[in-house]
Parts: structure tokens; C-alpha cells; sequence
């Protein structure tokens, strides 16, 4: 999944920093039903990823399943955390 095609298609824009909160919040909650549709694992773990970089990811049991999944999204979340931090 390309990270700038998923912001294009629910968003509409690469850039979400500049969005009305309106047409913002339209594109999360799409995005959050997408996740709880989404039967691929390596899919909804793109999804899941693109939420969590958007501070509106849904918990971890409720989303995935298998253990190596659950830790592959830690994994995921300490590595864009350990960035943040260092970019601060």
C-alpha cells in the first residue's frame, strides 16, 4: 500500500495538515471502516499503520487477531514513536 495513494483516497490530498476539520474527520471515519472490513491482514495492517500515524488508530485486539501481527503494529508504533522523538 503507498502511504500517498491512502491519503489521496481518503482524503483526498497527500496533505492532511491542511484539511477542515469536516472533510478530516469524514476521511478517518471512513478509514476506521475500512479496517473493520478488510479480510487481507497485510491490507488492514497498511490501514491500521496509516490510522495509527494519524492518532486515530483503533486498539490492537480489536483489529488483529494473530500475536505476530499484534507485534508487528508494536514494532510499528515504537519505530514512528522513536522518530517523532528524534525529530523533536
Amino acid at each position: 500500500m503507498d502511504f500517498d495513494q491512502l491519503l489521496i483516497r481518503f482524503f483526498g490530498t497527500e496533505d492532511v495538515g491542511d484539511l477542515p476539520s469536516d472533510r478530516l474527520a469524514a476521511g478517518i471515519d471512513q478509514l476506521l471502516v475500512e479496517i473493520g472490513l478488510e479480510q487481507d491482514d497485510g491490507r488492514r495492517f497498511g490501514l491500521w499503520c496509516l490510522a495509527y500515524m494519524l492518532g486515530c488508530a483503533p486498539a490492537l485486539d480489536a483489529v488483529f487477531e494473530d500475536e505476530a501481527d499484534k507485534d508487528a503494529a508494536r514494532d510499528f508504533m515504537d519505530s514512528v514513536d522513536r522518530q517523532s522523538e528524534e525529530d523533536d
